[in-house]
């Protein structure tokens, strides 16, 4: 496999983003795409992984910077998964807030992932913006 470049999501990359969401189903990311280039540029850490100059994997995050990284979004294209870039991806945003515990949501489809790396499942609620 090519060098996995982990780096700072830029602007320039969101047309890319947008197309990894498209891909993978998640159609609210991509409809509502102001919003969600609104939320890449204000969203820290905001991480992307390049092999060859082409974007294959993003994660973004929130924090506190003391107690909790929130991972909000993770996706690797489909063509790049179990080369380990997920959980480089993980491993760069929790370097930067290392005293965090890191939280994210999951769906069945990649709750084996997760239970695969160590993680615990833990109990939450959601609303939509819409069912507010």
């Amino acid at each position: 496999m090519e060098t996995i470049q982990i780096r700072t999501f830029l602007e320039k990359d969101f047309e890319a983003v947008q197309q990894l969401n498209e891909k993978e189903g998640w159609s609210g990311l991509v409809e509502r795409g102001e919003e969600t280039l609104c939320s890449w540029l204000n969203s820290e850490p905001a991480l992307v992984a390049v092999v060859d100059h082409e974007l294959v994997g993003f994660l973004r995050g929130l924090t506190d910077g003391s107690i909790t990284l929130y991972i909000c979004d993770l996706l690797v294209k489909e063509s790049f998964r179990n080369q380990g870039i997920a959980e480089k991806l993980i491993q760069t945003a929790h370097e930067c807030y290392p005293s965090t515990r890191v939280e994210m949501l999951a769906s069945t489809k990649s709750e084996g992932y997760y239970v695969h790396q160590g993680y615990r499942s833990f109990y939450g609620f959601r609303k939509s913006a819409e069912e507010m």
